[in-house]
């Protein structure tokens, strides 16, 4: 899918929507013209420092443990090559292309900072590589996440040179042929680039930056599961009224419960039932506190992944003003690493919470439903085996939202004796955001089949919206059926957002 929009990358303004555009929607990118000032600056500098004999880590030393190594002035290019070739040792599937095109365009915007000594010409390949669709092979496993992301951007700095491999129009070749196939020429890389390329948070920011992104819009969705259940299990407003939610003013309790009231507005069944009792179970009751928990969860994470997509994390970095080059830690992942854990346990809380409302819709002494969702049950067994799909998941995502940040293990001899496993904590973070779409695809499919049996009386607007877009696309079930399509058809109505889509034509925009 094209997309007109073109991406001026600067090193300062980059946005996680712009991150999108890029990464899944194929917008363009160009490199700003007075940022490539700071950059040629940067390079001359380093190209002098080559030259000379002062000692300046990663341009005439080794890497890690070797940092007292010196590199004489004849080796000090092969360095670079070597530093790629030795450190591409990733290891498992490699990473899709949205997320490849991710991780170009926030190396491409941390360099064009004019703190890593890159080339002009080695930054505008990358750029290149992102506008023809060019994607290296990059293994997703390898990564603990400090050093930066060392081993997987290897992978990317490599194809470079004209090793490893690449994906370009949905094959899979070696970097080499498709150079010869297009006319390009391989690139030799001067002294610290190899360093500059493979070096940072790359990685793991930008896996973050898109599970971010699909989380804020989970997090809406979520919202739409709940009011629908709370319809077909003849829920009762009191839980959402705005003065409680006024006296523990979180935003995000604030917003799901604004979310809610919005969603069942002008209901009949919760109009009807509302005197029944004063109150429900907490999975229906504690919506807005347990959804706004994580959506204020997120609100943290997306703060600081936006600091980080527009910062300089490799090492050393260069003070062109003042002629120095600074050995620090901006490449360790520890900002990330703390975010994607805590994410991953917000959207676990999610799909728990989903996963005890279906529990309530198919258990028929709760919800005063026919038991698990089907009439003649017994000859039928309904929507009783999705409850223990999306129960399998939960467990899994328990399991997934253990913190990867808490543990560390030293590399390079003890040298980098504490690390960040940022990496895999921003993939299960993306694991736990996918699980939990498919409880709520669950949700989603057991309450329009319970809704339905309240069906002489209206629902609220933005509930209707949502029943009407899912029963377009799946049927009523009065007997049992092949659900597995079912619930594919409704995740595919998720991931194009056409139920949100429905829904915000109905009541306006979502909070």
């Amino acid at each position: 899918m094209g997309h007109s929009e073109v991406i001026v990358l600067d090193g300062h303004s980059l946005s996680i929507e712009d991150i999108v555009k890029v990464a899944r929607h194929n917008a363009k990118v160009e490199l700003a013209p007075e940022a490539l000032e700071a950059v040629e600056r940067a390079s001359d500098l380093v190209h002098e420092w080559a030259s000379g004999n002062d000692v300046i880590y990663g341009i005439n030393t080794g890497f890690g443990d070797l940092a007292t190594v010196p590199i004489s002035r004849k080796d000090r290019r092969q360095l670079q090559e070597n530093l790629l070739k030795s450190h591409a040792c990733g290891v498992g599937e490699p990473f899709d292309e949205e997320t490849v095109r991710a991780i170009m365009l926030l190396r491409i915007n941390t360099l064009i900072k004019g703190h890593s000594g890159i080339k002009i010409a080695t930054l505008q390949r990358l750029t290149d590589y992102l506008n023809m669709g060019i994607h290296p092979m990059i293994p997703s496993q390898g990564s603990v996440g400090s050093s930066g992301d060392l081993c997987p951007l290897s992978h990317l700095a490599i194809t470079l040179l004209g090793i490893g491999e690449v994906f370009y129009k949905g094959r899979r070749q070696p970097a080499q042929r498709l150079f010869r196939k297009l006319g390009m020429s391989p690139l030799n890389l001067e002294a610290k680039e190899g360093l500059a390329l493979n070096n940072g948070t790359t990685v793991m920011t930008a896996i973050a930056a898109l599970a971010l992104y699909d989380g804020v819009n989970t997090l809406k969705m979520a919202d739409i599961a709940a009011a629908l259940s709370l319809e077909a299990l003849h829920g009762v407003p009191f839980a959402f009224d705005e003065r409680t939610h006024a006296l523990r003013p979180y935003r995000g309790q604030m917003t799901v419960a604004s979310n809610i009231r919005r969603l069942i507005a002008g209901s009949q069944i919760i109009e009807k039932f509302k005197s029944e009792r004063v109150q429900d179970a907490y999975s229906l009751r504690c919506m807005p506190q347990v959804h706004g928990a994580s959506r204020d969860a997120l609100d943290y994470v997306w703060d600081k992944v936006s600091i980080e997509i527009n910062a300089v994390t490799d090492n050393p970095l260069i003070f062109v003003d003042d002629r120095v080059a600074i050995s620090g830690g901006n490449f360790h992942g520890q900002p990330i690493a703390l975010a994607m854990d805590f994410f991953g346990i917000a959207m676990a809380e999610i799909a728990n919470i989903s996963e005890r409302r279906v529990a309530r819709l198919v258990d028929s002494s709760l919800s005063g439903l026919p038991p698990f969702l089907i009439q003649e049950s017994g000859l039928n067994s309904g929507f009783m085996i999705p409850q223990y799909a999306a129960a399998s998941i939960v467990s899994e995502n328990k399991v997934l939202a253990h913190p990867s940040s808490v543990d560390s293990i030293p590399t390079s001899a003890n040298q980098e004796d504490h690390v960040s496993m940022g990496t895999y904590g921003a993939r299960k973070g993306r694991t736990i955001l996918n699980n939990a779409r498919k409880v709520l695809a669950i949700e989603l499919l057991s309450a329009a089949q319970a809704l339905d049996f309240s069906i002489l009386l209206k629902p609220g607007a933005g509930t209707k919206a949502a029943h009407h877009m899912i029963r377009k696309a799946v049927p009523f079930l009065k007997y049992d059926d092949y659900l597995y399509p079912l619930i594919r058809r409704v995740q595919e109505l998720m991931d194009r957002s056409e139920i949100l889509h429905a829904v915000e034509e109905a009541i306006g925009p979502l909070d």
